[in-house]
């Protein structure tokens, strides 16, 4: 069963536009977990516009469910935070300090010895590592050789042809995900998911273990509430 993880940077990102602790992100956490997430995902990033590592340290011994720190591993910040609250599983994505959200994989063949050793860094304090990878087979069998876990596959392209195509659209993430498979990964996803494109992504490729989503879940739940906009998303996940 595909396991369904709220990234909560959104309501950080409320939080720090007005300051103060309006909304609250630890108490938004575990309203999730009550609700029925089965993870809680944040991505701090260096200037911290959004979920701080402050939040993260406070968070960490909180959670109940499976804790998902995602960022950019060049950032010894980020590295250090990661060992010493150690979460369940990092999730390692290549970001540009001044990316607006994530918007590419790595290219786990050119950046093969920075991620081994980092894949070998977090397996040794227990923590699963996860590579955020485009849908190539060739990045996610390159990300088996690196020493991880599992692999994030990049949803933004499968998101946005969705609508027009949906079979042409979830193609080559269906070759990333057998190369996966094939290599002994575990598989994740997340980026732009949504209750429009959710259930057809699962029901193709039903080994998917893990779906990270933020921005179109918290908007949902703008209109639908935050209890009835998990369940709405878990109930897509389970779609027959």
């Amino acid at each position: 069963m595909t396991r369904l993880s709220v990234n909560i940077n959104k309501f950080a990102t409320l939080r720090n536009a007005r300051g103060g602790n309006l909304p609250d992100v630890t108490r938004a956490a575990l309203a999730c977990e009550r609700f029925g997430a089965e993870g809680i995902t944040v991505h701090p990033r260096p200037d911290e516009r959004h979920i701080r590592y402050a939040d993260v340290r406070e968070i960490r011994p909180l959670v109940r469910t499976e804790f998902n720190i995602e960022g950019n591993p060049t950032v010894r910040s980020f590295v250090d935070l990661v060992l010493e609250v150690v979460p369940d599983q990092v999730t390692l994505v290549p970001d540009g300090h001044n990316a607006l959200t994530s918007n590419a994989g790595w290219d786990t063949l050119t950046n093969r010895d920075l991620l081994t050793e980092l894949c070998s860094t977090f397996r040794a304090k227990g923590i699963r590592t996860s590579i955020f990878i485009d849908p190539d087979p060739r990045m996610a069998e390159g990300a088996a050789a690196c020493g991880a876990d599992r692999v994030e596959l990049y949803t933004e392209g499968y998101a946005a042809g969705y609508s027009l195509d949906r079979k042409k659209a979830i193609a080559p993430y269906l070759e990333a995900a057998k190369a996966a498979r094939s290599a002994g990964l575990g598989l994740n996803a997340g980026h732009d998911l949504s209750l429009e494109n959710l259930a057809w992504f699962i029901r193709t490729i039903p080994w998917t273990e893990e779906v990270s989503i933020g921005h179109a879940l918290i908007s949902d739940a703008l209109y639908l509430g935050l209890e009835q906009t998990i369940q709405a998303y878990l109930g897509e996940i389970r779609k027959k």
